[in-house]
């Protein structure tokens, strides 16, 4: 199963993973590599299982080559990096004309950092927030709580936090619509966007009225209808089946799979234009 194709893979993926400075060169091609881990992100099947006969010559390289790779690049942040590069290249094909921010609870079946019971999902979980454009598209996701923890816990640091990814990506903010549900319906969220000048559109939470200014108060409704889209985004991610269940326990290594698909779902976008 082809993921994403290979020259797109050469072309933004690989230049931005690290490689080792000493010892024998690596006798299989990175971009095969890629497209392996690919494969098992898209499917969700076990490291052990990988059709390795699909990407590489026989006997050229184990699962366990495989996932050498795999935890090398993200203890070291290189899918991260590769994600902020196609943003940094590629921001013309996002529409900022409104900005989504969400939570999402994954089960978590193997424990592991970031990890809580959470009662609606009747399940121990992790959540993570994120931001998407108005097509859907993911841009960026915050680092991951222990999911008995709500949306708006450590909502400062964690908003700052993707903030800055994007702007390490050359994108601004500044000016941007952001619709977020009642959920998110706090004084400490409105003061940062207020701070960094996004304009926030967040649903009225009737417990918070009497704390908040009226300055925070205004709401439009015709603009937090296009909040739909991040249920597409939603759905989007859901596609890869290795992200639907966390059994991963480090956290950057759950990070990096969804870089990973951010990444192809942004470079799937822009080999269709």
């Amino acid at each position: 199963m082809e993921v994403l194709s290979k020259s797109m893979i050469e072309k933004w993926i690989v230049p931005y993973l690290s490689v080792g400075k000493r010892g024998a060169k690596a006798q299989v091609a990175l971009s095969d590599v890629v497209s392996a881990i690919l494969h098992r992100l898209k499917t969700g099947e076990q490291w052990r299982w990988l059709p390795l006969k699909e990407f590489f010559a026989p006997d050229a390289i184990t699962w366990n080559g495989v996932y050498y790779y795999f935890n090398k690049w993200f203890k070291d942040g290189s899918f991260q990096n590769a994600w902020i590069a196609i943003l940094r290249a590629n921001k013309a094909h996002l529409d900022l004309s409104s900005l989504q921010l969400d939570g999402s609870h994954t089960p978590a079946k193997q424990g592991g950092e970031a990890v809580g019971y959470q009662g609606r999902k009747k399940a121990k979980t992790t959540n993570a927030l994120f931001f998407s454009d108005k097509q859907g598209l993911p841009i960026a996701m915050a680092e991951p709580q222990a999911g008995n923890h709500n949306d708006v816990h450590e909502i400062k640091s964690l908003f700052e936090q993707m903030c800055r990814l994007l702007e390490d990506a050359g994108i601004s903010l500044k000016g941007v619509f952001m619709n977020a549900d009642a959920g998110f319906d706090t004084a400490e969220l409105r003061a940062v966007c207020a701070e960094k000048e996004i304009e926030a559109n967040i649903a009225d939470n009737p417990r918070n009225r009497e704390t908040l200014s009226e300055e925070y108060q205004y709401f439009d409704e015709q603009l937090y209808k296009e909040r739909f889209v991040i249920e597409r985004a939603n759905a989007w991610l859901d596609g890869f089946k290795g992200l639907l269940v966390r059994y991963e326990k480090k956290l950057k290594s759950w990070m990096a799979q969804h870089w990973m698909a951010f990444c192809t779902l942004l470079l799937r976008k822009i080999n269709s234009c």
